[in-house]
């Protein structure tokens, strides 16, 4: 079973739809709760810069639709500003959702995986993580340090048949980038060798490759999805 947090919408969404067509029973998670529109999904309600929320989401998953399999932990915050105007509450609020978050929710998922000596874990990053952003100094250290955690637990727990593995999203044609204005879309497109921005099915694609059966080899790896824009680092 796939457990997808911020599954309601953009990447989380296309990742559900994917995972559903691959034959995986599928629950995502979200702070409103929204349900999917994908026949057959279940949704739950977790804010996942809050431990208690995570405990209470994921018994509430296992208790009624089983162990998860799969963890997609897609949720993230972006409060940006320069950091020499960023508040403290902005830089704890997001890398507390964006790292933290995702650190607890693996941590939680452990226990099964490692008894059932089997699981998927894909953390979601950015390519922000990888060579920064001005005005995101926040955000750039919360999706570089998934980095990390990705490639210490596979140390940890790669030996029991499990594999964590993390994805870097370029510009995503998402509410996110919707909200851009046009002189800004234009200047990001210029950057972006492939020329335009990329499409939450084409992330999503990736994803259900990382936590099938062919991608069982495959583990503290960092998939950039991003027209180029990163050259791979």
């Amino acid at each position: 079973m796939a457990f997808i947090t911020g599954g309601n919408r953009g990447i989380g969404a296309a990742t559900a739809q994917a995972l559903t067509d691959a034959g995986h029973r599928v629950v995502i998670g979200s702070r409103s709760g929204q349900g999917s529109e994908i026949p057959g999904v279940l949704s739950v309600t977790i804010d996942v810069g809050n431990g208690e929320s995570i405990e209470k989401a994921i018994t509430q998953v296992e208790q009624t639709y089983g162990p998860i399999s799969i963890l997609i932990a897609n949720a993230g915050i972006t409060r940006d500003s320069l950091l020499m105007r960023m508040p403290d509450q902005d830089i704890e609020e997001t890398i507390a959702t964006n790292l933290v978050g995702s650190i607890r929710l693996a941590r939680r998922v452990l226990r099964s995986m490692i008894k059932a000596r089997n699981g998927r874990i894909v953390f979601m990053s950015s390519v922000v993580g990888l060579l920064g952003s001005a005005g995101q100094v926040n955000y750039a250290a919360s999706k570089a340090g998934l980095i990390g955690a990705a490639r210490s637990l596979t140390r940890e727990v790669g030996s029991r048949g499990i594999t964590i593995n993390v994805v870097a999203p370029g510009f995503i044609d998402t509410d996110m980038t919707a909200a851009l204005d046009e002189d800004t879309k234009s200047a990001i497109l210029g950057t972006i060798p492939a020329a335009r921005y990329g499409q939450p099915s084409e992330v999503a694609r990736v994803i259900e490759f990382l936590v099938s059966d062919a991608g069982a080899y495959i583990s503290g790896a960092v998939i950039p999805v991003d027209g180029g824009l990163g050259m791979g680092h």
